[in-house]
């Protein structure tokens, strides 16, 4: 593994277990793509260090699991002020 990927690898692991991120959101945050982040914490991250990747392997698990709440909140968001707007 190369250096630079091996250094990224490492500071999206420390970012997501830091700040409980998405994998979008760290996406966005190293411009990288969701792709890039999901095989780096999945694949890559394991050879480099196996705790950190359980630590990560958690806090995405948990934010998959969420996901249809944020979802929702966020079309409730969108939709709910053009309701009201309306009546």
């Amino acid at each position: 593994m190369r250096d630079y990927i091996r250094k990224r690898v490492i500071d999206i692991s420390r970012y997501i277990v830091d700040t409980k991120a998405t994998v979008r959101q760290a996406a966005a945050v190293f411009g990288v793509s969701k792709s890039t982040v999901h095989k780096d914490m999945t694949e890559r991250l394991p050879k480099v260090n196996k705790e950190m990747a359980r630590r990560v392997k958690r806090i995405l698990d948990r934010n998959k699991a969420e996901r249809h709440i944020r979802g929702g909140e966020a079309t409730r968001r969108k939709y709910g002020r053009q309701n009201r707007q309306a009546s």
